[in-house]
């Protein structure tokens, strides 16, 4: 059995009486789709998107036994004003509930909270757990703010408190350092890894020992960035024993590859030498299978190259589906384990 850790989902349509700023869905001329409108954002949406039956049809022809579909990463924005954040979220969440009602073991919803007001955040957790949603996707960075940042730590506990899982996915922030055409290649990659980095450097991490992370695209460049790290806390080269002479930034905590390897990334990389790495480096046990369907097609069948590194069976089945259900909090499914 195989889950997609990393799918996307876009509600049909939105109140009449939504606010101004909120997005809308139009007709596409000559097609069955809906085009999304959200500030700057046009982007048409396939029939797979918002129906869940399409969804099943399409997890059959792929050979996925279930997803974890989240939204659209376009919804998670933070500029609106609370009030009106708040109220997306919630019409989101309740479209992921009722997707999810479908077919509860194959369509794994995940909500969405306004993060521009971390107290609301916290408290719609509860709202998104009586939902029977199995958690949250936040965006890897708040206005251009860490995820690590203090003022988002009262979210996390809470989200640790109720057992909900936590999706970060990587979103383009403004710079000048780049052009924009690398805002959805390099500046993502750089933004999943100042997400995951900024939930250890900020002491997330450690005030939050349960809590269950994932990246998506396994955090871009940060699992490069992990060996450095820990030669700065223990002064070592190849995870030997510390050498406090040598250390840069010693501490008496865990590593940084010890916290890094409490939390779970997708293995959408594109090539089979990156995901080696991160197997050797982090572990199977904290791999996923991601595809960002229906956003972006899927291998075909799904995980190809995950496939073809030809790992243990117990490697395998562990990425295949038992992390999945593990990041989730859930029991394995018995067709899994």
């Amino acid at each position: 059995m195989i889950v997609d850790a990393h799918a996307h989902f876009l509600p049909k349509d939105y109140p009449e009486d939504a606010p101004e700023c909120f997005p809308h869905m139009d007709p596409i001329e000559g097609s069955d789709g809906l085009l999304l409108v959200f500030g700057q954002t046009r982007f048409p949406a396939k029939r797979v998107f918002f129906e869940a039956e399409r969804r099943i049809e399409a997890q059959d022809a792929s050979g996925v036994g279930a997803e974890v579909v989240s939204p659209m990463p376009p919804l998670l924005k933070y500029d609106l004003p609370p009030a009106d954040g708040l109220s997306l979220a919630q019409h989101v969440n309740d479209f992921a509930a009722t997707m999810s009602s479908y077919d509860p073991d194959r369509l794994i919803g995940l909500g969405m909270v306004p993060m521009q007001d971390p107290d609301a955040a916290a408290t719609e957790l509860q709202a998104i757990a009586d939902r029977g949603l199995a958690g949250v996707e936040i965006a890897s960075n708040i206005l251009g703010k860490s995820i690590g940042d203090p003022a988002f730590l009262p979210f996390f506990q809470e989200a640790e408190r109720l057992g909900l899982a936590i999706f970060v996915h990587a979103m383009p922030s403004p710079t000048d350092r780049l052009p924009t055409s690398a805002m959805g290649t390099y500046v993502v990659g750089i933004e999943g890894m100042y997400s995951a980095a900024s939930l250890i450097l900020g002491g997330t991490a450690a005030a939050c020992p349960d809590l269950r992370v994932s990246f998506s695209h396994a955090a871009g460049g940060f699992a490069m960035a992990l060996p450095r790290a820990n030669y700065f806390w223990s002064g070592s080269w190849n995870e030997e024993p510390p050498n406090p002479e040598r250390a840069v930034m010693p501490d008496d905590g865990p590593s940084p590859l010890e916290y890094a390897r409490r939390f779970y990334y997708d293995s959408m990389v594109f090539d089979r030498r990156t995901i080696r790495y991160l197997v050797d480096l982090l572990g199977a046990d904290r791999l996923l299978v991601g595809s960002d369907f229906p956003a972006m097609l899927r291998e075909e069948p799904i995980a190809r190259t995950l496939r073809s590194l030809e790992l243990p069976d117990d490697q395998w089945q562990d990425i295949a589906s038992r992390n999945a259900y593990r990041w989730l909090g859930r029991e394995v499914a018995a067709s899994s384990a």
